[in-house]
C-alpha cells in the first residue's frame, strides 16, 4: 500500500509514518532522508542533488523525482510506502501519480493531519533536548520531572535546534500553506483524501489513520 501522510511541519506526520512502518512494514520515504542517502551512496542523482545543494541552491522537481523514482526501486519498499513531506506541490503530486502508474501501481490514499497553525507554533517553539542522549522534552507539554535534569540519563544539559523559534515556525508555516496546501483541494478532486484530526493524542491519531486504512481494504 502506497501512502501520503500530508500536514505542516510539526504535525506528527514522521512519528506516524514510523508507527506505520514497524506496524505494517510499509517503508517511511522522507525528502531529507531520501537526499541524503542518495549523496552518501554517490549515485547519479545523488551527485547531482550535491552539486546544487553545494551552490545553496533550491535541489530542483527533477532531481527530487529522480531520487524518488530511484528509491521506489530499491527491494524495500515492496510493501508499499508512506511518504513523508513529499510531494509538496500539485506538480510534483501529477509527477509522482505518473511515476506509480508506470511501475504498475498507484497512490491509495493521502491522509491530511488537520491542525491548528496556533497550537503548532506552541508545540514546536517550546521544543528541547537532552544534549547528551536525545530525549526530547517541551516548555509546556513535556517537562523534565526534576527542572533542569534530563529523566533518561540525569544530564544538565539541554539543547534547542535554532530554527525551533515562533519567527521561523511561523515562516515554514506561511511556506506550507502556500506551496503545499494546495495538495488538499488536488486530492480531494481525486477521491482519495482522507482528514484525521491531528491535534489528538499521538495514540488517537494513529488509531483514526488505522481506520482509514480498514476502510481502504474492506
Amino acid at each position: 500500500m502506497n501512502l501520503i501522510l500530508l500536514g505542516p511541519p510539526g504535525a506528527g506526520k514522521g512519528t506516524q509514518s514510523k508507527i506505520l512502518e514497524e506496524k505494517h512494514g510499509y517503508k517511511q520515504l522522507s525528502t531529507g532522508d531520501m537526499l541524503r542517502a542518495a549523496i552518501s551512496a554517490g549515485s547519479d542523482v545523488g551527485l547531482k542533488a550535491k552539486a546544487i545543494m553545494d551552490r545553496g541552491d533550491l535541489v530542483s522537481d527533477d532531481v527530487i523525482l529522480g531520487i524518488v523514482a530511484e528509491r521506489l526501486g530499491k527491494p524495500d519498499v515492496s510493501n508499499g510506502v508512506v511518504f513523508d513531506g513529499f510531494p509538496r506541490t500539485p506538480a510534483q503530486a501529477d509527477a509522482l501519480d505518473k511515476m506509480l502508474e508506470g511501475r504498475g501501481q498507484k497512490l491509495d490514499a493521502v491522509i491530511e493531519m488537520k491542525v491548528d497553525d496556533e497550537v503548532l507554533v506552541k508545540r514546536i517553539s517550546g521544543r528541547f533536548t537532552c544534549a547528551k542522549c536525545g530525549k526530547g522534552y517541551h516548555d509546556e507539554f513535556a517537562k523534565p520531572t526534576a527542572a533542569g535534569v534530563c529523566d533518561a540519563c540525569g544530564s544538565l544539559e539541554f539543547s534547542r535546534r535554532p530554527d525551533d523559534n515562533e519567527k521561523t515556525v511561523r515562516d515554514r508555516l506561511q511556506v506550507y500553506n502556500k506551496q503545499t496546501a494546495p495538495l488538499v483541494d488536488y486530492y480531494h478532486k481525486k477521491g482519495n483524501l482522507h482528514v484525521v484530526d491531528g491535534m489528538a493524542d499521538i495514540a488517537l491519531v494513529t488509531v483514526a489513520i488505522e481506520n482509514v486504512l480498514k476502510g481502504l481494504k474492506a
